[in-house]
């Protein structure tokens, strides 16, 4: 099944995003993790067919890396 959680970011530059993907990826090998910057809220978007996501533990990286995080439901 396949499941898909979406987070509105403050996450501006490309650069920034290209390495929170690749970190993202490290920690949660699992996931498909990618952004849109071209839309205004700034989109996180992980997908996964294989385990449930962490929408905390995101969330969680995210803050400590002094990103704003917030889930879209």
């Amino acid at each position: 099944m396949k499941r898909v959680v979406i987070f509105k970011t403050n996450v501006n530059k490309y650069r920034e995003a290209k390495q929170i993907v690749m970190t993202l990826l490290q920690l949660f090998s699992s996931y498909k993790v990618n952004f849109d910057l071209d839309d205004e809220e700034r989109i996180l978007r992980i997908e996964s067919t294989q385990t449930d996501i962490e929408t905390k533990g995101i969330i969680k990286q995210m803050l400590d890396w002094g990103y704003q995080c917030e889930h879209i439901k």
